[in-house]
């Protein structure tokens, strides 16, 4: 297991439940804390438009950040529905950035909710597919 480090954090890409990589803290993170930077290419909404991908962030009405390079740990942070992490969006400083919303505990994934149109984009199915709902559903047959 590769161990990244980004500022006073540690992480792990490991497989995650929900879909493929995720990324986990290696070491606690207090709530509000900065995580990470979502970092790219610098692109415009026309270009972002023609690429295409699933690693695209629009930073603001005329720039989208595609971060689809390795590099970018950011990107493996998952979807979740009820996520332990949030984005915040700074056009002036040019930054996404990523947040504790509570404390997380070393080995937790990282998630953050991709947002309604990311869904619509990207994933297409009826039934969100985190682990916490995926968990939920599954509760909910055993009592029937």
């Amino acid at each position: 297991m590769a161990l990244y480090t980004y500022g006073d954090h540690i992480f792990a890409l490991k497989r995650s439940k929900g879909a493929g990589l995720g990324l986990f803290a290696e070491t606690p993170i207090k709530k509000d804390d900065f995580i990470i930077e979502y970092i790219g290419e610098h692109i415009s909404t026309e270009e972002s438009d023609r690429r295409g991908g699933k690693y695209l962030f629009t930073l603001s009405k005329d720039t989208v950040v595609d971060g689809k390079q390795r590099d970018n740990l950011a990107r493996y942070i998952n979807h979740s529905c009820v996520p332990n992490c949030e984005v915040e969006i700074d056009e002036d400083e040019e930054e996404i950035n990523v947040y504790a919303l509570r404390d997380i505990k070393s080995g937790e994934e990282l998630t953050y909710d991709y947002g309604k149109e990311y869904w619509d984009d990207h994933i297409k199915k009826e039934k969100c597919a985190c682990p916490k709902c995926t968990k939920r559903r599954k509760k909910r047959r055993k009592k029937s």
